[in-house]
This record gives C-alpha cells, sequence and structure tokens, in this order.
C-alpha cells in the first residue's frame, strides 16, 4: 500500500539508472531506446514506488467555444503510482480507475489501461520522466447498481446475442495517442507541471508533494466491435458519459492530468498485481474509491461543473428507446 505523506523514505534506494551522460535523462529526456513494455508482465522486478496522493486532472468542457471553460478534478488519493526498481528504472504505472454516476439512473466505470510504458525515476533529483501508450475502457456496472429505468431494460442487454459493454471484456475502448500528434501512440509523463494552463489555488499543493510530474493525452475515437447495434449503443453510452463528465473524453479533447507525488515507499507485488480489481470491486459494491473519494469537477473559480438536467433525461431516454427499438 501507499505511504502516508509524512511518513520517512525507506531505505534502500541505489539509483544510477539512467546512467549519467544518458540522452535519457533531462533535457534531452530520449527514452527511446527503451522498449515499450507491457504494464504487467515485470511486477516481480518492482521494489519501489511514487504514489499520486493529489492526481489534479484537468480538461476545456467546451473545446469548440470561444469559452473553453476548463475544468479541474481531483481523483481519488493514490488513483495512480509508478513502480520501479532500487536503481530507479520504472515497470509498471497503476493507472485511474473510477466510477461515475449519471442523475442516479447510470452508473459507469471507467478504467485508464496502461498498454504500454517505460522510463525511469530519481529520487534524489526529485525527476520523472516516463512514456506511456494508454486505452481507455469504459462499461456499465452490475445491474443492481443502476436506476431503475435502466434496471428495466438490463435483460435485454444481458441475454441478447451481442456484446454490450456490461463488463471489462466487453469494454467501450477509447483510442488515445500524444497531443497534436493522432499518429503518435506514445506519450510523455514529463518533471513539473503543464505549462500550458494556469492551475486554480484549490489544484495546487507547494510544500506538501515529494515530486510532480504532468502528462497531456488526445482523446481518440471509440473502437468499433463490427457489430452495428453495439457500436450505436456504445455510441449512445459514450455521449451520456460526456454529458454528465463535461466531455472529459471527447474525441480531439486533450485530458491533462497534473501528478503530485508523496514520498517514496516500498512495492508488495501481490497487493500491486491485484490493485486494479480491488478497486474496480469498491466501485462495483460501494461505488467509491478505497483510498477515499476525489473532489467534484470545478471551474477556475470554484464553481462546481453541473450536467444540464435537459440533457442527461433526454440521453436517458435515448438510450431506452434504442434498446427497446433494437432488441
Amino acid at each position: 500500500m501507499q505511504n502516508n505523506e509524512n511518513s520517512p523514505i525507506p531505505i534502500g534506494w541505489v539509483g544510477g539508472f539512467p546512467p549519467a551522460g544518458s540522452p535519457m535523462l533531462y533535457p534531452t529526456r530520449d527514452l527511446s531506446s527503451l522498449p515499450m513494455l507491457s504494464n504487467m508482465d515485470n511486477i516481480s522486478f518492482l521494489q519501489r514506488q511514487l504514489g499520486v496522493r493529489w492526481p489534479e486532472f484537468s480538461w476545456e468542457t467546451q473545446k469548440d467555444s470561444p469559452n473553453k471553460r476548463r475544468c479541474y478534478q481531483q481523483f481519488a488519493p493514490y488513483i495512480s503510482r509508478a513502480g520501479y526498481t532500487d536503481e530507479g528504472r520504472v515497470y509498471s504505472v497503476i493507472c485511474p480507475q473510477q466510477g461515475v454516476w449519471l442523475k442516479d439512473e447510470i452508473c459507469i466505470n471507467v478504467e485508464v489501461t496502461v498498454t504500454g510504458q517505460r522510463g525511469w525515476v530519481n529520487e534524489v533529483t526529485k525527476e520523472v520522466a516516463i512514456d506511456m501508450t494508454v486505452e481507455g475502457k469504459i462499461w456499465l456496472t452490475p445491474n443492481e447498481q443502476q436506476g431503475d429505468k435502466i434496471k428495466e431494460i438490463w435483460p435485454l442487454l444481458e441475454y441478447s446475442f451481442p456484446k454490450f459493454p456490461l463488463n471489462k471484456d466487453n469494454a467501450i475502448r477509447v483510442t488515445t495517442h500524444k497531443q497534436n500528434d493522432p499518429d503518435q501512440p506514445i506519450f510523455e509523463v514529463i518533471h513539473g507541471l503543464n505549462p500550458e494552463f494556469e492551475n486554480p489555488p484549490f489544484a495546487l499543493h507547494e510544500g506538501k508533494a515529494f515530486a510532480t510530474a504532468y502528462l497531456a493525452v488526445e482523446i481518440g475515437d471509440i473502437k468499433l466491435t463490427k457489430d452495428k447495434v453495439v457500436d450505436d449503443f456504445n455510441q449512445l453510452i459514450m455521449k451520456a458519459f460526456n454529458i454528465g463528465s463535461g466531455n472529459m473524453l471527447q474525441p480531439g479533447n486533450t485530458l491533462s492530468w497534473n501528478l503530485w507525488f508523496t514520498e517514496p515507499a516500498l512495492v508488495n507485488k501481490e497487493e500491486w498485481k491485484n490493485h486494479a480489481e480491488f478497486w474496480r470491486n469498491s466501485i462495483d459494491v460501494h461505488h467509491c474509491s478505497p483510498t477515499g473519494n476525489g473532489t467534484d469537477a470545478r471551474y477556475f473559480d470554484g464553481s462546481k461543473f453541473s450536467p444540464e438536467a435537459n440533457a442527461v433525461e433526454e440521453i436517458i431516454k435515448d438510450i431506452i428507446n434504442y434498446v427497446r427499438k433494437h432488441l
């Protein structure tokens, strides 16, 4: 599990990766000599970790408007972590998973699945450099967590031949890529805070964090299943999610993330391996995060984001009508 932010740094740090003079170090920060590794294949190498105590997300709710209305939201504490060796080489990254309620009617799981990673951490300089590829996965939580309207159509979804996104195996898969570069699936986690926008005071944790880093990933299209009934249904679920989240995963939008790390801690390899399942069960059963919940999405002035009630009601009606029409 993660360190308490006031706990001492455990002994065992060796350092030395990358070696002095390597182009992998700042300011060149070129990690291309490292292979992109599957995220769960090398857990046995993990010895130390940096936990993201304050995961501060940010995105534009109206990216195509003159007033783009940037939103800021802190996700659950320690929703993400970087795992590395005593020398500093990163071998695994835990990424966010959370639940989203929409008007007490639709309950959705959202997971950022790391498909590849490479990089390093330096506990002395407090620098982080990681390259990643990720895929967003979205699926409906179990029937008992849904509102009455969705429960009514659930048997039609569950027992029909098409494979609707009722579990992670059949999740809606959202592609991502480097900001402004659709042909480059690899994006960078860079030391410091994102310089492209200003952060409100409630999204800053100066003097508390051990280290900081940031990333910016652009949202692509969802992957098609080759079943038009499912693909059109998935588009409706994505529309519902974006209405409820302020277009967080709208194609072409950039999801930015300032990472505020707490002090290094040792890795429990068994806990690391089971982390995703543990969080998923917590979300499914209690609809909350096991390390505490994050904050509501807010604009720079502190006012809360709230989806338009009429738009939410309309998309729920569209989903129900679609299911009844096609199934």
